[in-house]
């Protein structure tokens, strides 16, 4: 399958513990959720970092290469909002195994020294808690950012998407657009022969649909 083709801390105890980390070459290889090192920055993330708001806040899936910019599935996914909004109107979310965190602390540890791939993940009772802990770290950001946005969309597949929905469902706040649509999905699972059953974001039938999506927001509150 081919890509869509017109897309080509101030708080001392965590950059302390980013330091240790960065210089003892660790690479964490656990299932993330799990971790210590996680619910410490997402922590820091609820009661201390201050987000800037935005008129959309679009929330989109780690990746396995970190930085999460840097990885192909999240190139593809920036070039269709970029051809959609300015910077200015929207803020990216990146959740998952990592949490929930603002895009641009995508550098800070330990969210760029891991390495997990919940996709091969086969133990049923390890995908239940990443659903479980996911759910409670969504529903924690929702809450923290509920005056921040005007609008939030939400770009996801899997296990990520049941935990964004019933994030959503636990703090209240919906989700005003989700992608990509139930009946595509279930085209994608009966019609294609993909690697995971749902396929992969990067696919071109979900960008399309994601960059259709994002132009109707985008006449649905009137921006230019």
């Amino acid at each position: 399958m081919n890509h869509v083709p017109f897309v080509e801390q101030n708080m001392n105890s965590q950059e302390n513990h980013q330091e240790s980390g960065e210089k003892s070459g660790k690479l964490i290889t656990d299932p993330p959720f799990y971790c210590p090192e996680f619910e410490a920055s997402y922590r820091y993330i609820i009661d201390t970092y201050d987000v800037e708001p935005r008129k959309i806040a679009i929330f989109i899936p780690c990746a396995v290469r970190k930085p999460y910019s840097k990885s192909p599935s999240h190139h593809f996914i920036r070039s269709v909002i970029s051809k959609v909004f300015e910077p200015s109107q929207y803020h990216i979310v990146v959740f998952g195994t990592c949490g929930i965190l603002p895009a641009e602390l995508e550098t800070m540890y330990p969210y760029a020294h891991y390495h997990y791939m919940l996709g091969k993940v086969q133990d049923t009772k390890i995908k239940e808690d990443f659903v479980r802990i996911e759910t409670d770290r969504i529903a924690g950001y929702l809450e923290k950012t509920r005056d921040t946005y005007q609008f939030r969309v939400a770009y996801c597949i899997g296990l990520f998407r049941a935990s964004m929905i019933s994030g959503s469902e636990k703090a209240g706040i919906p989700i005003d657009l989700l992608l990509p649509t139930r009946n595509l999905i279930d085209r994608i699972i009966e019609e294609e022969d993909c690697a995971f059953q749902e396929g992969s974001l990067s696919m071109d039938e979900y960008l399309k649909e994601f960059y259709q999506g994002l132009l109707s927001v985008r006449e649905q509150i009137n921006l230019k």
